[in-house]
């Protein structure tokens, strides 16, 4: 997963104050994370998309759910973002290329598979071709909680504690070793 730029200066600043923030154009356009669209996904996982081999025997593990009934299936992950791709395109053919037909990534792909996914990579490393649907997941999920703020309610008790305590623990950074000694 890569860094963005703007979160890695947030996270800088808020470990040393003292370093000089950044100038901004308060008249620049809201900067947008991670994928709502096939637009905003890497050439890459588009072209991951295209590969998708249809045959259900390739990779038992990219065509099957998972084994604890999770609504994860990375192969359909890939080709629903390859129909997107050509909805989008259609619609650019017979509309124009500023045609919105209201509709996004998440219309084909639910969040409840986004959020199955629990990036252990095994699909990436298994895929014969190197067809990589965690990046796609990741960036979906990027788009989820940093745009719209929908992440489960144990994420955003993650993400709090990571925010005040630098750590995903409840506790302060100086208190973190004091179990060393309770014994």
């Amino acid at each position: 997963m890569k860094n963005m730029p703007r979160i890695t200066q947030e996270i800088k600043l808020m470990l040393d104050p003292s370093l000089p923030m950044p100038e901004t154009d308060p008249n620049a356009p809201l900067e947008h994370f991670g994928a709502k669209d096939v637009e905003d996904l890497s050439w890459k996982s588009l072209l991951d998309a295209c590969l998708v081999v249809p045959s259900v025997g390739v990779v038992r593990l990219l065509v099957l759910p998972t084994k604890q009934g999770k609504l994860l299936s990375p192969r359909k992950i890939m080709m629903a973002t390859r129909d997107r791709m050509e909805e989008k395109g259609n619609n650019r053919k017979l509309h124009g290329n500023d045609h919105d037909d209201g509709k996004s990534l998440h219309d084909y792909i639910s969040i409840e598979e986004l959020r199955a996914c629990t990036t252990c990579n095994a699909c990436v490393e298994e895929c014969p071709v190197s067809i990589n649907p965690l990046s796609i997941i990741m960036e979906m999920r990027r788009h989820l909680i940093l745009d719209e703020s929908k992440s489960p309610e144990e994420w955003n008790l993650m993400f709090g504690n990571a925010e005040t305590n630098g750590a995903v623990w409840k506790m302060p950074a100086e208190n973190r070793a004091n179990w060393t000694t309770e014994l």
